[in-house]
């Protein structure tokens, strides 16, 4: 792995159940996140996926990478368009920099509507986890 290594995609279908279920589990309760009605007559289109379900969704793209010894550092992310239901986000990564065992990442999930989430991950990586990602060229 080397700074401007890109990630392989991953392409997640947002659901209604994914919408709510990521709100509930992280204890957001706001409507916007489970009735349709209310969040038309707050003037969206439908239910919307809440912050805390796009990091964690952020955070599965960089584990399921680096392999489930990855530590989180750091998840610094911005959201842009919703993601509604019906929409598919597709995470994408670049390795920005390399600091011993610790990699910084920069994050874009995009939908139809355009980025959904941007930021940076900071990742350490066990060492076993590194010698599995090294690149196969000499």
């Amino acid at each position: 792995m080397r700074a401007g290594d890109d990630l392989p995609s991953l392409t997640i279908p947002i659901t209604r159940t994914l919408i709510i279920a990521g709100a509930l589990a992280s204890r957001d309760y706001q409507d916007v996140h489970h009735d349709t009605e209310a969040a038309k007559s707050k003037g969206s289109p439908d239910i919307f996926m809440n912050i805390l379900t796009t990091n964690g969704l952020v955070g599965r793209y960089i584990t399921d990478h680096f392999g489930p010894h990855a530590v989180l550092r750091k998840v610094a992310i911005r959201l842009g368009a919703p993601n509604y239901p019906g929409d598919e986000l597709v995470l994408r990564g670049t390795v920005r920099s390399l600091d011993g065992d610790t990699a910084e990442v920069r994050i874009i999930g995009t939908n139809r509507l355009g980025h959904h989430v941007t930021g940076t991950v900071t990742v350490a990586m066990p060492r076993s986890s590194q010698e599995t990602k090294q690149d196969p060229t000499p």
